[in-house]
């Protein structure tokens, strides 16, 4: 029996809708947004196991959303272009728009985390050229290496109270990590406001960051 055609168009864009259809690999594309990186590294960002994590990237990659790179014994990932990043934040705008159970999570999430409005990517880059800040990413490692804002001190969250005492305590300390929906920076801030530094967070993330076409470094 002959195929409509229009059945098969559809049936393409299909592949993408059923490769989003999962939490799981949802986390994972978000992660990829951050930069390339290993199956492990991916799989512990995203709190899955290293088989689920493989397994949920092959279905990101079969339909297009992520590329992958082998250097024995290590496997690589990243998002397949930047129109896959575009894409991402457009979703994640809509969700914003049409999903009113979006924003009772988020408020649910940050209350009384940060009653400071958070930095604009306009106003900390003006910062940072006029010296007056120190800016912390408070992601993993691999994720800093892979890409990051320059300039920016690579100090994990959970290295943060170790490293505290090296922070200068007369500048604003800025923290960022993976996005609007990335709770490490709000501990950051928190986690820096009690300790008694001034501290602010970047309003979204890294990803956002690169997508505006600012300048970026990998390590």
């Amino acid at each position: 029996m002959q195929i409509d055609p229009a059945d098969a168009i559809f049936h393409q864009f299909a592949r993408i809708t059923t490769a989003l259809a999962s939490p799981s690999r949802l986390k994972l594309l978000d992660r990829l947004c951050q930069g390339e990186q290993t199956v492990e590294q991916l799989a512990d960002a995203a709190g899955l196991g290293v088989s689920n994590a493989s397994r949920q990237l092959r279905m990101l990659a079969e339909c297009g959303l992520a590329t992958a790179r082998r250097d024995p014994p290590r496997v690589y990932y990243r998002v397949a272009n930047d129109a896959v990043v575009a894409f991402w934040f457009s979703l994640r705008g809509l969700a914003r728009d049409q999903l009113a159970e979006l924003d009772r999570i988020v408020a649910e999430l940050v209350t009384g985390t940060d009653p400071l409005q958070p930095l604009s990517r306009e106003e900390l880059a003006a910062r940072m050229k006029a010296g007056d800040v120190v800016l912390l990413d408070v992601r993993p490692g691999p994720e800093y290496r892979a890409g990051h804002i320059p300039g920016a001190l690579s100090i994990p969250i959970d290295e943060l109270d170790a490293r505290l005492a090296a922070l200068p305590a007369d500048k604003v300390v800025v923290a960022y990590c993976r996005g609007p929906y990335c709770m490490l920076s709000f501990d950051a801030v928190r986690e820096l406001r009690a300790s008694g530094f001034a501290a602010l967070r970047l309003e979204d993330g890294f990803p956002e960051w690169k997508a505006a076409g600012l300048p970026v470094q990998a390590a």
